[in-house]
């Protein structure tokens, strides 16, 4: 174990010296992928790529922040606005170390508490956005935001919602005419 935190030595490195790791089973489905990007641009990037540094190689090997690194890559507007360069946190492990070290970073990123996620929905909306800001800005559908909505069970979060209508109110007299012709076709 170090004495001092890697993260307190982030330095930036170009992204051309960066290689994954040839190990790390983690895989990020395609809605997440724009978020992770969206996020990169609204917010730049707020945590360092971790690596292992190969000194016979002059490379830097990927530990956690395959995706981050990915981004870049695969986004010019990100790449130019970083000029190429990526955070690097730097961590001095053995194969083996690095190995456990990209599992931890991979299952210690945590899940959202429906309860929790439902609140902010409701708080969102109490400030005013609207469901497709929250889509937007939170990468969420519009089913996951119905969903959300539900769980909270207030009325307020659907006042601005318009239902189709799916069926017309019909006469009573009306219903006698349409119970005869079933029991016509019966």
């Amino acid at each position: 174990m170090t004495s001092k935190s890697p993260v307190y030595n982030i330095i930036a490195v170009p992204i051309e010296k960066i290689e994954p790791n040839n190990y790390n089973p983690n895989s990020v489905a395609t809605p997440e992928m724009k978020l992770l990007y969206d996020s990169i641009k609204e917010d730049g990037y707020t945590m360092p790529i971790v690596c292992y540094y190969d000194k016979d190689n002059d490379k830097y090997i990927i530990v956690d922040g395959f995706h981050r690194y990915q981004t870049m890559l695969n986004h010019r507007d990100i790449y130019e606005r970083e000029k190429g360069m990526l955070p690097v946190s730097v961590i001095n492990k053995s194969l083996d170390n690095r190995m456990a070290s990209t599992i931890r970073h991979n299952r210690a990123r945590g899940t959202h508490n429906v309860d929790l996620m439902s609140n902010i929905i409701r708080e969102l909306h109490d400030l005013g956005r609207t469901d497709a800001w929250i889509s937007k800005h939170l990468g969420m559908d519009r089913d996951e935001i119905l969903r959300l909505k539900q769980i909270t069970g207030l009325a307020a979060l659907f006042k601005d919602i318009d239902y189709c209508k799916s069926w017309v109110p019909v006469e009573e007299d009306e219903i006698t005419v349409i119970d005869k012709e079933l029991e016509d076709k019966v």
